[in-house]
């Protein structure tokens, strides 16, 4: 009897580094359905596709969707290939932040022009069809102006106006594993005109002036108490931000040690991290708010940016360092209403 092996399926992908490099991650699935259609019984929800919670299929058999976007319900890439070969798709939560790398997702009704533009961004490291078979997906490294729009950068999705095409920043991609068509490659290849984008920076940047133009989000959204709250598992969630989150941060060199720009940058690392805390807390039935969650980036921040004399500075009656992590939380809040 033959062994399954995915790998001699989809060389491309499964040899691809950038593909590899996200292997890594306890972030990998399979998108399926969930749910059970049954039209006799309206009270049963309809089935939808979903990324699935593969820990517990593996470990007890059964399906259901997905509650976490780590390990508690997903699994690295080998993992997955190892338990369930014959997959029809892997799915990845993407958190480019952490990855370094993004996602531009191009729709079916993507005019064919504009596709093509898009399929001939320099430096895309990894390609293939979408689940349609009319779309495209490219992995490509995280722009180097990213912390440069905030606003931007905390969206989860970037979209074009008209929906032809999307950044997908901190998003499930549900990979084929298909490459694209030879005479789609070949007709990409030899256009003689220029291309509409120069650069992955130039469409982000195009992208990303939209989105701040369309919130007015100030730190003054978040109200936070005088002293902090006693905030529940608040000793566990920052330490377990700052446990995932070192290794990750930017270093001040890369940003010319602006460390303004660079204090920002940490604290959007870490609030990607604490989010995901976060979700497995309330998974148990806590619930925490907009300012305890300011609190808690607030005293992550503290772990791992050194004190300057700016720090002790007040801003909206609150410390500095504080009231940035509001202002962040603020932004990643209308960003997310705005998606």
């Amino acid at each position: 009897m033959t062994t399954a092996d995915p790998r001699s399926w989809f060389p491309r992908f499964y040899g691809n580094p950038a593909i590899q490099t996200l292997s890594k991650a306890a972030r990998w699935t399979i998108s399926g359905q969930i749910g059970d259609d049954d039209p006799s019984d309206p009270a049963k929800p309809p089935t939808r596709k979903a990324p699935i919670d593969v820990r517990h299929l593996i470990d007890a058999g059964r399906l259901r969707g997905a509650w976490a976007t780590d390990e508690a319900c997903l699994v690295t890439l080998e993992e997955l290939t190892r338990a369930i070969p014959e997959a029809a798709n892997t799915a990845f939560y993407l958190q480019a932040q952490t990855d370094g790398l993004l996602v531009v997702d191009i729709e079916p009704a993507c005019p064919p022009g504009v596709a093509a533009d898009l399929l001939r961004l320099p430096g895309i490291l990894y390609s293939e069809l979408s689940m349609s078979g009319r779309g495209y997906h490219l992995v490509i490294g995280l722009p180097s102006n990213f912390h440069d729009f905030p606003i931007a950068a905390g969206k989860r999705v970037l979209r074009e106006e008209h929906g032809w095409y999307e950044l997908l920043l901190d998003h499930w991609t549900t990979f084929t594993r298909e490459p694209i068509p030879g005479n789609v490659a070949g007709h990409v290849r030899n256009m003689a005109s220029q291309p509409a984008f120069a650069s992955i920076e130039a469409l982000y940047a195009q992208l990303a002036e939209k989105a701040r133009e369309g919130t007015g989000a100030t730190a003054l959204a978040i109200d936070t108490t005088a002293v902090m709250p006693d905030i529940p598992y608040a000793q566990a969630i920052v330490e377990q931000t700052v446990a995932n989150a070192r290794g990750q941060l930017k270093s001040a060199a890369d940003f010319n040690h602006d460390m303004s720009r660079w204090e920002f940058s940490v604290l959007a690392s870490l609030f990607g991290w604490l989010r995901t805390q976060l979700r497995d807390y309330s998974a148990y039935g806590v619930e925490y708010s907009s300012s305890d969650a300011a609190w808690l980036l607030y005293r992550a921040s503290l772990e791992v940016i050194p004190a300057r004399p700016k720090h002790n500075q007040l801003r909206n009656g609150r410390p500095f360092l504080l009231d940035r992590a509001a202002a962040l939380i603020a932004e990643r809040e209308t960003a997310a209403r705005s998606s």
